[in-house]
């Protein structure tokens, strides 16, 4: 009887390591392994490099939230643009939605941050405790100093990797050339010290001594795949047909004559796996895909001379026999859906006007000036997001009978926002009684084409 268990029955088939369990993944190698590996080297080199790049003068991405602008690369966003901002999430959001519809949890087990620290960190234990045996004696081991002088250098690596990592993240929001000289001379100032600590801390618990835990107690998302996967999709599977009824023999002894299946039960598939669980009991919440379990399943079938596979990315469809079909509409959907997205997501950055104009009109009443036309103070405020310095002209609708009051025209450096004190005045033969819209036109130095309109209102007296 097939052991495959429907992805409909994840929640019932967790099984939590009990609280007091500990566990001490063993090391291992293989073509997934090695995967992850270089898939973690460039996302540590995206995120420890990028922060120290260079664009036009000022870091390359920043988060500025005191001047509340937001530099990446070129491009700078304002608060005003917070709808394209929302458009990154929802693109985050429906990628992870594909992922997850066609091949499981691939995203906890590869580019999780939670995942990959955990596993760093894991390395960082490794070095200093040695494998999975020598932890457990470790553990086992009275107080010793051999065992604080390890243990020691274990969390002196974590604590250097969690600095490091809460250094680099504020770094995104405050530039972090001046950050690091002001931590190394004591010269920082108490809320960055604050931010950093807390995100040391944080670091720390959660990929050194939490781990897992995040996983199974913290992250929601173990517990929607169950509504994610379907039939077709491409998870980790243990190959109960192929495998049953596991035993141990002889590597001389074939399974046929031992009425066994390929499973020879070494348990190296539990041994490697971060989550601690045993993906030969079917699809469970706590499995995060990492595929450790493929390398070291398959490290044993090279040794006992079988086939590769015995577990592996199969769908529930490919186990029962059938016949995986990737072309099905909900995966369709998501990747049209995803597409149209990143379309939209595109076109709205690049059509989003680079010169902006905001006009306030001043809370006081019109006055009169002294030849006798009505007057009204405004502030008008220009941003430019381009990447380029802007001469910027400042006209009014009515140029011929208006009086002005005000720069004829502002510089406004690359990504910057500058106020501009302004009045109009008209005759009082050319306004309406009460509220009288006017326009104010803003136009490139050499007058290239009209950039922006901004309509404002200029009051008069109601009778006049």
């Amino acid at each position: 009887m097939s052991r495959l268990i429907s992805v409909k029955q994840i929640e019932s088939t967790s099984k939590v390591p009990e609280a007091d369990h500990k566990i001490q993944p063993r090391s291992f190698s293989g073509f997934y392994r090695r995967v992850r590996i270089a898939g973690g080297l460039v996302l540590f080199a995206l995120y420890f490099g990028v922060a120290w790049l260079d664009w036009g003068g000022r870091q390359a991405v920043l988060w500025d939230l005191s001047e509340k602008k937001f530099h990446i690369f070129s491009a700078t966003f304002w608060p005003e643009d917070l709808v394209l901002l929302s458009g990154i999430l929802l693109i985050c959001a429906f990628g992870l939605f594909f992922l997850t519809v066609l091949a499981g949890r691939v995203w906890c087990g590869y580019a999780c941050p939670q995942s990959v620290w955990t596993w760093v960190f894991l390395w960082a234990e490794r070095v200093a405790e040695g494998d999975r045996s020598k932890r457990i004696k470790l553990d086992a081991a009275p107080l010793s100093v051999k065992k604080l002088v390890r243990r020691g250098s274990k969390h002196g690596l974590w604590l250097l990797i969690s600095l490091l990592t809460a250094i680099t993240f504020v770094g995104y929001f405050t530039p972090i050339r001046d950050l690091a000289r002001d931590l190394f001379v004591l010269e920082a100032s108490g809320w960055a010290v604050f931010w950093v600590l807390f995100f040391t801390a944080a670091t720390y618990l959660n990929a050194g001594w939490l781990r897992e835990n995040v996983c199974f107690h913290m992250c929601p998302y173990g517990r929607f795949q169950s509504s994610m996967v379907d039939a077709d999709s491409l998870v980790i599977s243990y190959d109960a047909e192929r495998g049953e009824p596991r035993g141990s023999r002889r590597k001389d002894v074939t399974p046929a004559s031992a009425e066994l299946g390929d499973c020879i039960d070494c348990q190296l598939c539990v041994q490697v796996c971060p989550t601690g669980i045993d993906i030969r009991d079917g699809l469970q919440m706590e499995c995060i895909g990492c595929a450790a379990c493929i390398d070291a399943c398959d490290s044993i079938m090279d040794k006992m001379g079988y086939a590769r596979g015995l577990v592996r990315y199969a769908s529930e469809r490919d186990l029962k026999g059938g016949k995986t079909n990737l072309l099905r509409p909900r995966l369709v959907g998501y990747f049209a859906f995803l597409v149209v997205m990143i379309g939209l997501f595109a076109w709205g950055v690049v059509s989003r006007p680079l010169i902006t104009l905001d006009v306030e009109r001043d809370r006081g009443m019109y006055r009169y000036t002294s030849e006798g036309e009505i007057e009204n103070s405004y502030l008008l405020k220009l941003t430019n997001k381009d990447s380029s310095q802007k001469y910027l002209i400042i006209e009014v609708e009515d140029p011929l009978r208006a009086s002005t009051t005000g720069p004829l025209g502002v510089v406004v450096e690359a990504g910057e926002k500058v106020e501009v004190p302004y009045s109009v005045a008209l005759p009082a033969s050319a306004l309406n009684a009460g509220a009288n819209d006017i326009a104010f036109q803003i136009s490139t130095l050499y007058g290239e084409k009209e950039l922006i309109t901004e309509t404002s209102t200029l009051l008069a007296p109601s009778e006049h």
